[in-house]
């Protein structure tokens, strides 16, 4: 995965206000409800509305359009994305809100080894950040009858991706498993200098009842 998890610039949490306040209290509008209570009740509401699915053929050119609005995340053509909606579709998940697609998460069972799924990028729009999303994505796709045989968890995060790293460190421990990390693509052996290295953070072996829970 080229810079692969790195959904989104930032990570999937809850932005800031941009209001000034006094020190020890919170912002509030006429109402009397502060700032970040909105905020949460906002979140609260599009949570709800979120609608996790297989990703279709038609949703490919979204895909597309939604990796380029998550930088530092990789674009790949817009063929393979098409595919990934398709012929990876029972191990990828759209999500969308008022039918637009705001996340997606591709991945693959490794051809070798079937218990392992591979998850190869997630993305999630900057405007559902700070709902769980990603991990909810994750999951939904390992929860499915044909990841029934999963046991491991596989995905490469460049070194400086905190996000990433912490969003599949936070899922390993839900899982109540350990994680095993190394280099898969050197920086200079895979790369030419022309990328950082990518490393792969192997979660497993976990039980059924893990994922499920």
């Amino acid at each position: 995965m080229t810079k692969g998890n790195d959904w989104g610039a930032t990570s999937d949490t809850t932005p800031s206000g941009n209001s000034v306040h006094r020190q020890g209290e919170s912002p509030q509008d006429e109402t009397g409800v502060s700032q970040g209570e909105k905020i949460r009740a906002q979140q609260g509401s599009v949570s709800k509305k979120v609608l996790l699915r297989e990703p279709v053929s038609e949703d490919g050119a979204a895909v597309h359009r939604l990796i380029s609005r998550c930088p530092p995340l990789d674009e790949n053509s817009l063929y393979c994305n098409l595919l990934q909606a398709s012929h990876f579709a029972s191990t990828g998940v759209a999500a969308e809100v008022d039918r637009e697609l705001v996340g997606f998460v591709s991945g693959y069972l490794i051809p070798q080894r079937p218990d392992t799924l591979f998850v190869w990028q997630v993305a999630v729009a900057e405007e559902v950040r700070g709902l769980g999303l990603a991990g909810r994505m994750v999951r939904e796709i390992l929860g499915r009858p044909g990841c029934g045989q999963v046991r491991h968890l596989e995905t490469t995060i460049t070194p400086d991706n905190a996000a990433s790293w912490a969003l599949f460190r936070g899922l390993a421990r839900k899982l109540g498993s350990t994680c095993t990390e190394a280099v898969m693509f050197d920086r200079e052996r895979h790369f030419f200098g022309l990328h950082d290295s990518e490393i792969l953070l192997r979660i497993g072996p976990f039980s059924p009842g893990a994922v499920a829970g």
